[in-house]
């Protein structure tokens, strides 16, 4: 691990300015940034630690907003009663993420900024072929293993998988970051973070001397009738083969579906809205002939390769097994 220089901030607004400086990058909770410093992708010259800032780590939830400190842990939010009232689709994100002693340790912000798991970008010593890493280089994967790449957003510059649980369900119900900076700023999360197209190293909307302080998710029927479910190749500490984020508001007598939000994990370069999904269910029987249909739609546009196409299938049954739960939700 490379030598650097650790400064402690004393506000956000200082943490700000000195994250302004090149070379510089933030310490919240630790748990990505250590990790890829130590397989060299990441090599900062300063760690600004920001992880003991107050104010930065509150949980508020009202009758209109759900509000998150960005330096709220993890497993904090997960089990808090409020948000598994009001947003079950974010604890169970949460709680389904990681395994118990990082979610002790990692930040709600940290979390949806965490980098590929992709196995050329995470190898920097032995792989000198990826655009995320080293724009211009190429992409290893496409043409090597990539059975749990992407297939939805992809480029011919980079298909590695968005990793993260938490900013699927934040996708699925509109949610924002709250940025502070030299300006400060609200973005959709599904704006926040990026595709690749022909710069994937650009991975989301932040800028030098900005910080994210807090995510924000206007409560609804869907959000308070949501799920959050993942399929993996192991019950834990496991990256998703795919997962959905649902959530429903249903007619009076449970027999219409008056609206509905969809959002993919584990098959995009980036949390996947799927509304075309959202579309062809509003106004349609709860049936699960209908529901089967309308979750086909979910991978509409992939690109899948020899290794991955299996999420073509996955997918849309993911989508669809999450929503037909929805029946015995309250």
């Amino acid at each position: 691990m490379r030598a650097f220089a650790y400064l402690r901030a004393d506000g956000a607004d200082p943490a700000a300015r000195d994250g302004s400086v090149a070379g510089t990058r933030f310490l919240a909770g630790g748990t990505t940034m250590l990790d890829l410093m130590k397989c060299g992708v990441e090599r900062p010259a300063r760690m600004v630690d920001i992880g003991h800032l107050d104010g930065l780590d509150g949980i508020e939830v009202d009758a209109g907003t759900v509000r998150i400190g960005a330096l709220a842990r993890m497993s904090r939010v997960a089990d808090h009663p409020d948000i598994r009232r009001a947003a079950p689709a974010l604890a169970e994100s949460l709680s389904q993420a990681a395994s118990p002693q990082v979610r002790n340790m990692a930040t709600v912000a940290g979390n949806v900024l965490q980098r590929t798991r992709c196995a050329y970008f995470r190898d920097a010593s032995g792989n000198a072929r990826c655009n995320k890493r080293l724009p211009g280089s190429g992409c290893a994967a496409i043409d090597g293993i990539h059975r749990n790449h992407a297939i939805l957003g992809t480029s011919d510059a980079c298909i590695a998988t968005y990793p993260g649980d938490l900013a699927v369900a934040l996708v699925a119900f509109d949610a924002t970051v709250r940025i502070e900076g030299p300006r400060a700023r609200t973005v959709r999360v599904e704006d926040f973070l990026r595709m690749p197209g022909d710069r994937p190293d650009i991975e989301h909307d932040l800028v030098p001397g900005e910080l994210v302080t807090a995510i924000e998710v206007p409560v609804s029927v869907p959000l308070r009738r949501s799920r959050y479910l993942k399929v993996r190749d192991r019950a834990s500490y496991e990256f998703a083969a795919a997962s959905a984020a649902v959530g429903v508001e249903l007619s009076p007598d449970g027999g219409t579906i008056w609206e509905a939000r969809v959002a993919l994990g584990g098959v995009a370069t980036r949390p996947w809205r799927a509304r075309a999904v959202e579309a062809a269910l509003r106004g349609q029987p709860f049936d699960e002939a209908v529901i089967r249909r309308a979750s086909a739609l979910a991978v509409a546009g992939a690109r899948p390769l020899a290794q991955n196409a299996h999420k073509t299938i996955l997918a849309p049954r993911v989508v669809a097994r999450a929503l037909l739960d929805m029946e015995a939700r309250p």
